[in-house]
């Protein structure tokens, strides 16, 4: 019986990363599901990318408010984890504070914990006013329905509850530290909790189960939140390095030639090719453009599961904001909620299964020509997400597969096909201007 707690300890953390482990190769073989793009290329630069954006949270700031307790949270998120290691090592062996040996470091270490937890706590707090009391329009969009208003709401909850757990579990050690109890010796700095324990009770036992309670609900909370970011925006706490570090280069409004367009090109002006020549069956047919998640790069789908929905995207969108239908954010998270259809397809499955589905059941034409591609969206995103090259990609497969440009755009390329200008006159008329 005297090894129980460190036993039951033990299958709960294996079961929490097991899952984990399991989750997170099921979003590598996701993301792997898109096209191969090369991006190995300016590795200096790009790691100078990933430390300035990613670690820096260098474009977090320009929105000083926010950006200001996003890096508390993300900070206090880094370092208070640190003492999770201890929290594992005396779960394990049956230990307590084993790194105390560590003196005034240590005291250090914990002082400096309490404060970012409390600082956090606070961050926390202010984010939730801002979200249910304030109002702040971009988190109320109508793209932000029931699980994704919740699931923000669901990881400020979370980090509340977390970070009580922590001030509480401190208040209730040092009580149990200062009444000499066994088991619980001198050890770590508590600026914070110190204050919290004098509302808690003067009785020993009492307060070792207030103690050993909030001890074990952190843990097991942090396995839980550990476990639930898979289904979060949170992934980005992940994603967000990769994400930066592969990033577009490459100057805004540049885009891309598709290598299926310049093949094509190729072959009609190759005069030793046979027009009639059947395709090769080991080889698949090339796409023009994207029709669903298969036919974007794996990039894309690195962004979709990155996306932070944070709305900054939408809230400079200027279709958005003339009443468009476009939400650069809504594009993510639907990517996203294909991408996870069809991963859900391949788990039951073994395969992906054709669902008669695909990117144009969960994105409209309307959006996607509602985009004026000014790489607003781009330029605004904290994690160097790219919706416009998704919307481009779409637009490309509406365009030279299904022939369904809108009217306008139809007349603008039969003008220049006929007349070698966008307007509907002849080339012999294009220069009457200067006579006028």
């Amino acid at each position: 019986m005297q090894f129980l707690p460190n036993i039951l300890f033990a299958i709960i953390l294996f079961g929490g990363v097991f899952f984990f482990v399991k989750n997170v190769k099921k979003l590598i073989r996701n993301i792997r599901l898109g096209k191969e793009l090369d991006r190995s290329d300016q590795s200096s630069l790009r790691w100078k990318n990933m430390v300035r954006v990613a670690l820096g949270q260098s474009k977090m700031v320009s929105r000083p408010v926010s950006g200001f307790l996003h890096i508390i949270v993300y900070v206090g998120f880094l370092i208070i984890n640190i003492e999770v290691l201890e929290i594992i090592i005396d779960g394990l062996f049956g230990t307590h504070r084993i790194f105390s040996f560590l003196g005034p470091v240590y005291d250090f270490l914990i002082g400096s914990f309490e404060i970012l937890a409390f600082l956090v706590l606070a961050s926390v707090i202010i984010f939730w006013m801002r979200r249910v009391v304030l109002r702040v329009p971009r988190f109320w969009n109508k793209e932000m329905t029931k699980w994704p208003k919740n699931d923000a709401l669901n990881i400020l909850y979370f980090e509340m509850v977390l970070m009580s757990l922590f001030l509480l579990m401190n208040a209730a050690d040092y009580s149990l530290q200062q009444l000499g109890s066994y088991h619980y010796n001198q050890a770590g700095a508590y600026p914070i909790s110190k204050h919290i324990s004098k509302l808690l009770t003067d009785d020993a036992g009492t307060l070792v189960l207030i103690e050993r309670g909030a001890w074990w609900l952190h843990i097991i909370g942090i396995l839980i939140f550990l476990n639930y970011l898979y289904f979060s925006k949170h992934l980005h706490i992940l994603l967000a390095f990769p994400n930066v570090y592969f990033g577009n280069l490459n100057p805004k409004g540049k885009f891309n030639n598709l290598q299926s367009v310049t093949d094509e090109v190729k072959l009609m002006l190759d005069p030793n090719a046979d027009p009639y020549a059947a395709p090769d069956p080991n080889k698949p047919i090339e796409r023009f453009g994207a029709k669903d998640v298969s036919d974007l790069t794996w990039i894309q789908l690195l962004n979709a599961y990155t996306c932070t929905e944070c709305g900054r995207c939408t809230s400079v969108c200027p279709a958005n904001l003339t009443g468009k239908e476009l939400s650069p954010r809504a594009i993510m998270m639907k990517t996203r909620d294909r991408l996870e259809e069809v991963g859900k397809n391949i788990d039951v499955n073994g395969k992906f299964v054709e669902d008669e589905k695909s990117l144009f059941s969960h994105i409209s034409n309307e959006e996607l020509w509602a985009c004026t591609s000014c790489n607003a969206c781009v330029e605004e995103c904290p994690v160097e997400i790219d919706p416009l090259s998704i919307i481009m990609d779409m637009r490309r497969y509406l365009v030279m597969e299904e022939s369904a440009a809108p009217q306008e755009l139809n007349a603008v390329m039969t003008n220049i096909e006929n007349n070698g200008a966008p307007w509907q006159y002849s080339q012999m008329d294009r220069l009457n201007w200067k006579n006028e």
